[in-house]
């Protein structure tokens, strides 16, 4: 009963924290709603704990923790996955506006340099 609670009592924590960061724009909701997502399941197993014994029977895995501790590093690498994707898109732009930046800039001095010749 008490890892019940404490179960109960960290998803709706996470859940909150996740809905306030979301609230206050800090938190895209493309990153939120993956959060908010196993929050809700985390809370619904800590409310129901013979659902997940039910699925781990169904699925054949022995022990229920460890099917949870499965799903939680394939959360983990997903999340890793997406956020090393979105880097690698963020450094291309960033890489694009910094050579664009520059294209500017020598283009200005070139102005410069005809304004100052006439």
């Amino acid at each position: 009963m008490t890892a019940q609670l404490l179960g109960a009592g960290a998803a709706i924590i996470t859940f909150i924290f996740v809905f306030n960061l979301l609230r206050r724009g800090v938190l895209r909701e493309k990153y939120a709603v993956l959060w908010l997502f196993f929050s809700g399941a985390a809370l619904f197993f800590a409310i129901f704990p013979g659902a997940l014994v039910w699925i781990s029977g169904v699925l054949g895995v022995a022990e229920p923790v460890n099917l949870l501790f499965f799903f939680t590093v394939v959360l983990l690498i997903l999340v890793s996955v997406q956020l090393s994707y979105e880097l690698s898109r963020h450094e291309a732009r960033i890489r694009r506006l910094a050579e664009e930046v520059a294209l500017l800039d020598q283009e200005i001095q070139q102005l410069r340099e005809n304004r100052a010749d006439d």
